[in-house]
């Protein structure tokens, strides 16, 4: 099986670092608390300006790039999804990736040392536009797990997605969709999938 992996909410707990990071410079600079704790951006968490969203990744984006772990056992259950004949392709969308200048290579290199750092096993990795149906297709991706849900709801209409779970995501339902809560959780999903198509 080939399996797409996100980063940014699925190797990562971006919401609960926008939330810790997020009310504090928030706070400090414009006296402001959290607004909707179940949103999926810093705009809609504390309902601000997108170009205080922009300022503030432009601030903090390469300090949660180097910085925020990966979640537990992330490291282990990609080497066993490997060690179990599957395929792994990082795919993500994080900011700047896509850019063809100095700090698009930036923090493309920063994506591929904190994989290293964090043990993460992966076949193969694709700096992919936010919308990642197309690359799922090209290369002929069987499941995603992914945290976005603009993202699970347009790819679960084509293969099956693990939705990692977020306050953001909970509206995230339906056919070929399933819910997972942490990595051991993801592997037992997975295999539970293959057993099903006879894949093990």
């Amino acid at each position: 099986m080939k399996i797409g992996i996100d980063i940014d909410g699925v190797l990562t707990d971006i919401e609960q670092w926008q939330l810790d990071y997020g009310s504090k410079v928030i706070f400090e600079n414009y006296n402001k608390g959290i607004i909707n704790p179940n949103g999926y951006d810093i705009k809609e968490i504390f309902d601000v300006e997108r170009n205080l969203d922009d300022k503030f990744w432009e601030k903090y984006l390469f300090d949660y790039s180097t910085k925020e772990p990966a979640r537990k056992f992330s490291d282990e259950v990609t080497r066993k999804l490997h060690e179990d004949g599957n395929e792994i392709y990082i795919i993500t969308a994080r900011f700047l990736t896509d850019r063809n200048d100095e700090l698009g290579n930036k923090m493309r290199k920063t994506v591929l040392n904190w994989l290293k750092e964090n043990n993460i096993f992966y076949d193969e990795i694709i700096f992919s536009p936010e919308e990642k149906i197309d690359i799922c297709m090209e290369k002929n991706i069987n499941l995603m797990i992914e945290d976005k849900v603009d993202n699970i709801n347009t790819i679960s209409k084509k293969i099956p997605v693990i939705c990692f779970d977020a306050k953001y995501n909970r509206e995230c339902k339906g056919k070929n969709i399933f819910r997972c809560y942490s990595w051991y959780d993801i592997y037992s999903c997975i295999r539970n999938i293959n057993n099903e198509n006879g894949e093990i």
